[in-house]
């Protein structure tokens, strides 16, 4: 079991040692993977407990607001990919004013020694903490020859698929940027390749304007409200996991539907080969499921009629049929 604490307060006085990392993790990368794989590795060598703490929301919602980037997850998808990595606890540290204004000795200080009695911290090369972003990996070492805990950084990892070197340097190193230039692309392949595992949406299925039941295909529309970068515009081979956990490859679609003038995003799955005889247990309307993209088949066109589009979208069932269940 995993703990998550939503307040240093929260963490019980007899729980540690421990060993540390901090970050944002948006989008739980596999940079961000390597980190959180060598602490766990840590912990289990120094029998100690393995905690991350991140933040939540992302301090530049709070600092520029006006230019803060589309979060890659939600909160909750956040703390499922942190506990999947085998964490044995997660402070999410509400990210206010108070928060930013602390130094880098308060926040060492306070929190991770403090509250969360940490032997050793697990950080990456480019770490900037503390009031100003004015602590750096140096300062945490001479944080710690000073408080008593040990600094191990771990440095850049590239993305699965993409050129690593002979001399050990890599093309790019993975980072939530990169992830989020990808999805904007609707190159989910290469964000799959950060990620370690495909991109994904949450939310509740909602009523939409039926058309897609209509031209028959019927889709499952996620609230406007729904977790994860909304990736560009187009039609995309993909699984739909429904309450239950049952995966159901999907053709999904992500746009505007400019064939009926649309002037609203929509991210709506139509479920491929769904089972006919029992579409009564297969509503899924209320539900939350999570969508996940594997491939991008095509942009988004405006067809001339209803007829051409349910026409294009019967070849899109078949070709999303083919990659997700024929390989």
């Amino acid at each position: 079991m995993v703990h998550i604490w939503n307040d240093p307060t929260e963490v019980p006085e007899d729980f540690g040692p421990t060993v540390v990392t901090i970050g944002n993790f948006d989008g739980v990368h596999r940079g961000h993977q390597q980190v959180l794989s060598q602490l766990a590795a840590t912990a289990r060598q120094s029998n100690a407990r393995s905690v991350a703490v991140t933040f939540d929301p992302h301090p530049a919602q709070l600092h520029r607001p006006e230019s803060a980037p589309e979060l890659i997850m939600g909160l909750q998808d956040k703390l499922d990919a942190l506990a999947a990595t085998g964490l044995d606890a997660v402070l999410v540290m509400k990210y206010t004013l108070d928060l930013a204004a602390m130094t880098p000795e308060e926040f060492v200080g306070d929190i991770l020694v403090g509250s969360l009695h940490s032997a050793h911290v697990v950080v990456g090369h480019d770490l900037r903490f503390g009031a100003g972003n004015a602590g750096d990996v140096g300062t945490m070492q001479e944080l710690g020859g000073k408080l008593g805990f040990t600094v191990q950084v771990v440095h850049e990892f590239g993305a699965e698929g993409f050129p690593v070197h002979d001399d050990g340097g890599i093309d790019r190193r993975c980072s939530s940027t990169w992830v989020r230039e990808a999805l904007s692309e609707g190159d989910v392949v290469t964000a799959a390749a950060v990620l370690g595992r495909p991109h994904s949406m949450r939310g509740e299925v909602v009523h939409g304007a039926a058309r897609g039941r209509l031209l028959g295909f019927p889709t499952a529309n996620l609230s406007h409200d729904a977790t994860g970068y909304v990736p560009a515009d187009g039609i995309y081979a993909g699984w739909l996991v429904d309450e239950a956990g049952t995966r159901w490859p999907a053709a999904i679609s992500v746009g505007s539907n400019p064939t009926f003038d649309g002037v609203s995003r929509q991210v709506e799955a139509h479920v491929i080969d769904r089972p006919e005889e029992a579409v009564e247990a297969f509503d899924l309307y209320g539900q939350l499921i999570v969508v996940e993209f594997t491939a991008r088949l095509r942009g988004m066109v405006a067809y001339r009629g209803p007829e051409a589009l349910a026409e294009q979208i019967g070849l899109d069932v078949v070709q999303a049929r083919k990659l997700l269940l024929q390989g």
